[in-house]
């Protein structure tokens, strides 16, 4: 990971296609306390208009259950197969 570029927050800029996009996006709900579309996409530095592609994506095959509530997503449910530890690292640069 230490080759990727770095936003201004510390977050790794993930290629497309890349699953640490999802788990960024999945980590930035659980940091964030208003997690809008806009507020996950400026501090991740993802495209605003993909934040609903990966929740769907993730809700699907890894089993989290993420709701919109309003214009916020909010976990309920993890799921077996990704672990919050885990997934926050995908957030942070790996040679800090």
């Amino acid at each position: 990971m230490s080759e990727l570029e770095i936003n201004e927050r510390g977050v790794p800029q993930y290629p497309k296609g890349h699953a640490g996009r999802l788990l960024a996006t999945l980590a930035a709900i659980d940091l964030l306390a208003d997690a809008t579309a806009i507020r996950i996409a400026e501090y991740t530095g993802l495209s605003k208009g993909n934040i609903d592609t990966y929740v769907k994506v993730l809700n699907t095959q890894f089993g989290t259950s993420i709701v919109k509530e309003g214009s916020a997503y909010k976990i309920h449910e993890w799921g077996s197969v990704l672990q919050k530890n885990g997934v926050r690292k995908y957030l942070i640069r790996s040679d800090k």
